[in-house]
Formats: C-alpha cells, structure tokens, sequence
C-alpha cells in the first residue's frame, strides 16, 4: 500500500509539473536587487554606524582607538585639497602613475569625511566631503592603460560609500549629488560592470564590488543582478573547497578550462584543499584583496535585504581560516606553493569576521587571533578603510 500510494503521488508531481510548463512556461529568474533599495547602503548601514558611533561615545575599545586613529589620519584633515584629473592613466602596478594615487586616495578621504561628519555632527566634514566628491565629478572623463579596469574598481569601490553617508544622512544638503551619481554612472560603472574573466580574481571581485556599490547608489536595479551574477560565479572560483572535485571551477567566462590551464591559472598549484585560494601561491596580500571583496559584497548584500553570506559564507570562513593559519605561524607544507608563501594578509578581515562569527556563531579561532592582533586595522590605501571602526562586533 505505501508502495502505490507513493507511485501515485510520483505521477500526480509528475502531471503538475507538466502542467505547470504547459500553461506558464519556465519560472523567470529572480532577481538579486531588492524592490527598494536600503540608504545608506553600501557596507555600512546607518543602524551599523550608529552601533560604532554609540561605542566612540561610550569610549569603549577597539572602537575608540580605530576612530581616534581615523581622526588623526591626513583623510580626516579638514585643509585636505582634492587631486582630480579628466584622465587618470594607470599601467602595471600603477606605471605610469597619472593620478592613479591621488584618485584611490580622495575617495578613502571623501569616505573617511564622511564618517567623520556622521560620528561627530560636525558639517564641515560632510562639506570636505562633499567638496571631495565635486571635484571629481566636475573633472573626471575617462580611465587608461592597463590597469584601468582594476584602479575603477578600487576607487569606484569606495566613492559609493562616502555618497550614501553624505546624501542620505546629512541635512545641509549636497546639490552635486545628481553629478556624482552621473559620473558613477557613466566613467565608473561601464569599466566594471563586465568583469576581467582572465584576470587574476582580485581584479573581478573588487570590480564586482565597485559595481554593486554603484548600483544602490544609482539605484540601478538590472546593474545589480549583473554583479550578484558575477559574483556568484567567481566566488567558487576564487576559493577552493573539497567537494568541488580534483580541479577548482574556471572562471566563468574565460577560455581557461583545462587541467593544464588551470593549474597555471592557480599560480602552479596542483593540489587542492578546502580555502585556497586562486592568488594564494602569487602571494598573501593580493588574496586578501580578493577576500575582502567578497566580504564586502555579501556585507551589502546583506543591507539591501538579499543577504548573499548564506551562498559563500563555507568559502569564505576556509579561505580566512587558511590563510590566517599562516599568517599565525603554522608551519607551510611542501605540497602547498612549493613549501614557501608570501605572507602578508593585509587588515582585510575585520567584515568577514564579524559576520560570520560575532553574527552567524561560527568558530574562528585563527581569523579571530589575526584580526584582534591587528586592530585597529586602519587603511590599505587603496579601497579597504576603518573596518575595525565600523564593523568590530557590530551586530546590525
């Protein structure tokens, strides 16, 4: 009897099924942006700034230190002047260099403004920020030369971020913005939104990164399905774990597919484990770009209501634990880079720590020794800025 009640229960799924292709044809795709999008929205989230700024308040650590060191960096001078170029032209690690700096640096200073004028209400800092962002968008035309797409990336990473404090939480208003929004629109997100497949992984993610930020700034809801997508397939192959099989996934995309071509692709390395990463053998601090990327794209994610930390939170935690391993001083194994790694992480996993520790639970005891050893974590210089600030054991 259980037998043939099952059978027919088979038939009559099978039946519906059919039906349903007949009369209403495959399901559309869902989208990854959210019916309205959250402001300010891009990394931090107002609920989150008030969090840190509760704790700087309260003079309560690491909060203290990381917004005090903030404060006594040359982003947070008040008499800082803004570099912009209608060209910025970078080559290979930034040769030439024709306001390559200057640009990644006036939008760490815009957003380091920013958050300046949310944790004190002092406006002269939302109006540095504001004059910041105008130069920009009064002057900016065009990136060249080879590194183009990478350096849109990093700068078009964090302008957003400053953007989202300054329109949607101070009141002195800012009539430029609807300028800013075009030269996002227009110089920035057309260099990013279509990825660089063969590139190393950390020129696409931060580019993904740069994307999305732009999307909720512009509220550009077809942008931000097209960087969720990119995102979702670069993740797996960027980070490697076990029950991929022998070989990581290929970027999507590439011509890379072969066994042969893959290895090369990951630096030489023909053995595989659970949070390696593609740059792991290039060396430590170009994956910990990539890592805070992917970080830093879920963390929106999460803001805007489509919380992406469920898809890749098994990679990420690896890859931080791996590497942290490392870094903490475990021993390097022949198999892995040839018994020798570039260390060198970099401050970059203060978002991805606290998320999936401090807000999913989990266990990281590595990432946790590494990331408390090293607050405040300060700035890169090139898009990763006051993390410790805004997201050491923030729970919104």
């Amino acid at each position: 009897m259980p037998r043939t009640r099952t059978a027919l229960l088979g038939v009559l799924a099978l039946l519906a099924g059919l039906l349903s292709v007949q009369f209403t044809g495959p399901a559309p795709r869902a989208s990854a942006a959210p019916a309205a999008f959250a402001h300010p929205g891009v990394l931090v989230s107002r609920g989150q700034l008030d969090h840190a700024r509760s704790k700087v308040q309260a003079g309560q650590q690491p909060w203290k230190a990381a917004y005090d060191a903030m404060m006594a960096s040359s982003y947070a001078s008040l008499s800082r002047a803004a570099k912009p170029r209608p060209v910025v032209e970078c080559g290979s690690s930034s040769n030439p260099n024709n306001g390559c700096t200057d640009e990644r640096q006036d939008a760490i200073a815009a957003y380091t403004q920013a958050l300046a004028w949310y944790f004190t209400r002092d406006g002269r800092y939302a109006r540095k920020s504001i004059e910041i962002m105008d130069a920009w968008s009064a002057t900016i035309k065009d990136h060249t030369n080879s590194n183009a797409p990478l350096q849109t990336g990093w700068a078009g990473s964090t302008w957003p971020r400053a953007a989202e404090i300054i329109k949607y939480t101070y009141d002195g208003g800012w009539p430029g913005a609807g300028r800013f929004a075009t030269m996002l629109r227009d110089v920035y997100l057309p260099e990013v939104i279509n990825g660089a497949s063969t590139k190393n992984g950390n020129w696409e993610l931060v580019m993904t990164e740069a994307a999305l930020g732009i999307s909720v700034f512009i509220e550009d809801r077809a942008a931000y399905d097209k960087a969720v997508r990119t995102y979702l397939a670069r993740v797996p192959a960027y980070v490697y774990l076990n029950g991929d099989g022998d070989l990581p996934e290929p970027p999507a995309g590439s011509s890379i597919d072969t066994s042969a071509e893959i290895v090369k692709y990951w630096q030489g390395q023909s053995t595989f484990t659970d949070g390696l990463a593609q740059e792991t053998c290039r060396d430590f601090g170009h994956t910990g770009w990539g890592i805070a990327s992917i970080a830093n794209i879920a963390e929106t994610s999460r803001i805007q209501g489509q919380d992406l930390y469920p898809r890749i939170q098994d990679r990420l935690r690896h890859a931080l634990g791996f590497h942290t391993s490392y870094e903490n001083g475990t021993t390097v194994p022949s198999w892995l880079c040839g018994g020798s790694v570039a260390k060198g992480l970099g401050r970059v996993t203060e978002v991805a720590f606290n998320a999936l520790h401090h807000r999913l639970g989990i266990a990281m005891s590595h990432t946790q020794r590494y990331t408390e050893a090293r607050r405040p974590s300060g700035t890169d210089n090139y898009f990763n800025a006051w993390a410790t600030l805004t997201h050491a054991g923030n729970p919104n």
